[in-house]
């Protein structure tokens, strides 16, 4: 799967801030935080230092260009999704996910985030 497809099944999550005072766009944060809470983040402070440890891979991939937002600014756009929103995206999401895995028991490498808590990169795993 790729990051294009990823972005597709969450097109319904929208952006309720105000055009004019977005610093970060959402679908990076939204896209951050998922992998970072795959990987075994905890709150808005881990998040942010995986999206931190994973800076070069995630500016590969266009994003985070030119900064990294601080936790609380995790937290106040996350906390602007409408949870129904993304229930609805994230249960196609990993539907997709564990039909293209073929179920492989709950994908291996979402396993790993249980073993001593790794900080083992996921995202490259997920979108290839």
């Amino acid at each position: 799967m790729h990051i294009d497809e990823f972005k597709e099944y969450f097109h319904a999550v929208t952006d309720e801030r105000q055009s004019a005072k977005v610093t970060y766009c959402l679908f990076e944060v939204l896209f951050g935080s998922l992998c970072a809470v795959i990987a075994g983040a905890k709150g808005w402070f881990d998040i942010r230092e995986y999206i931190l440890g994973h800076h070069d891979w995630f500016k590969r991939n266009d994003m985070f260009i030119k900064d990294i937002p601080a936790d609380d600014t995790i937290a106040r756009i996350i906390s602007r999704i409408d949870p129904e929103s993304f229930h609805a995206c994230f249960i196609d999401w990993m539907s997709a996910v564990h039909s293209l895995t073929d179920g492989l028991k709950s994908l291996l490498s979402m396993e790993r985030r249980f073993e001593a808590h790794t900080t083992e990169m996921i995202a490259p795993a997920l979108f290839t």
